[in-house]
């Protein structure tokens, strides 16, 4: 389906306590087959670890360029019997699994998303534990803070009020999944490691119009329009700081190798733009691909989330002097010509 990260990017820049930590281990991926989990699944090939990568249906989905170097095991992690199964002879336990979408769907569905994310975290943390896993890693989320937080935000503002609204359920179930790594740490003794990524973006990315995240979605409408311009939601003010694929994948890894401190850390870029900016940078980069022009055109009374997001980057620095090296600018040219290549180009050419 795609090129591996290797081929296209070349391998990743890892500290060497990191290589050591993983080279020859057997790790266990969830969500590995999906959008950032890929990414990470293919850095941990780089790695020389093996990876044991569970799939719901059992397809390789975006690994299936490398799917003869893992080892696919088909779960479904709201069984503990068989999330137990899945992780059987695993040295680490890496949860990307996720129930998440757009920000509509997830202001519509908070119950519904809460509850899949909390059942499922709790069979994998169950079944690592009794494993006796080497480390575990819980992946949460910058949904757990606040609407008006600091800006830029430190992790200790990660309990403080209640999560961004329009996110709730999201942000609820991630802090419980914090919570709980944090206490498993005490009472079981269990490895754990809390990386706090920020807003992801890259190839790979869910680009459905129903559940898409804000990139991806107007990259599609920009590609999609028959007019001169594509709808934003709100005036363009609001902003976010966007962490590019491979970069997230990275700290993840980082993060699980170097800190099992069952203590937040923060991933994310120190650049903050606004909604606004990206919308006219997908729109310029478009208008050049398909020999038209096209602008945004901004509707105010559309749902748009937390009025800034932006994220302290100094604890991830200081712990593990890990920052983002691919630029918005690069990592958005990236991602629009793999929308083009893999997802609008395929579309376009059937009848």
């Amino acid at each position: 389906m795609t090129e591996s990260y290797r081929t296209t990017y070349g391998a990743p820049d890892f500290h060497p306590t990191t290589r050591e930590f993983f080279r020859g281990q057997s790790v266990a991926v969830t969500g590995g087959t999906g959008f950032i989990g890929s990414h990470l699944v293919e850095q941990l090939l780089a790695l020389e670890a093996h990876c044991i990568v569970l799939s719901r249906s059992g397809q390789p989905g975006h690994l299936e360029s490398v799917k003869r170097r893992i080892e696919l095991r088909t779960c479904n992690l709201e069984s503990l019997d068989q999330t137990r199964e899945a992780i059987r002879g695993a040295s680490s336990v890496l949860n990307l699994a996720a129930s998440v979408a757009g920000l509509k769907y997830n202001a519509e569905h908070p119950a519904s998303i809460f509850e899949a994310n909390t059942r499922m975290f709790l069979n994998v943390i169950r079944a690592a534990r009794e494993a006796e896993v080497r480390r575990f890693l819980v992946t949460s989320s910058a949904c757990v803070y606040p609407r008006f937080c600091s800006i830029p935000t430190p992790e200790e503002e990660g309990t403080v009020g209640e999560p961004e609204p329009t996110n709730s359920g999201y942000g609820w179930a991630k802090r419980m999944q914090e919570y709980l790594g944090a206490q498993y740490a005490t009472e079981f003794g269990l490895s754990v490691a809390i990386a706090r990524p920020y807003n992801a973006y890259g190839p790979r990315d869910n680009f459905a119009p129903a559940t898409s995240h804000v990139i991806p979605a107007l990259i599609r409408k920009a590609f999609e329009t028959s007019s001169d311009h594509f709808e934003v939601w709100g005036d363009g003010s609001h902003s976010r700081s966007f962490l590019y694929a491979d970069d997230f994948a990275r700290g993840l890894i980082e993060v699980a190798a170097r800190y099992p401190a069952a203590d937040p850390v923060n991933l994310g870029a120190n650049d903050e733009i606004s909604i606004g900016d990206m919308a006219r940078e997908i729109a310029a980069i478009v208008s050049q691909l398909r020999g038209v022009k096209i602008e945004p055109r901004f509707e105010p009374t559309g749902l748009t989330g937390q009025p800034r997001r932006n994220c302290d980057t100094s604890k991830a620095m200081r712990e593990l002097g890990f920052q983002s090296q691919v630029s918005f600018r690069d990592g958005l040219q990236r991602t629009i010509r793999w929308y083009a290549d893999h997802v609008h180009n395929a579309v376009s050419s059937h009848p």
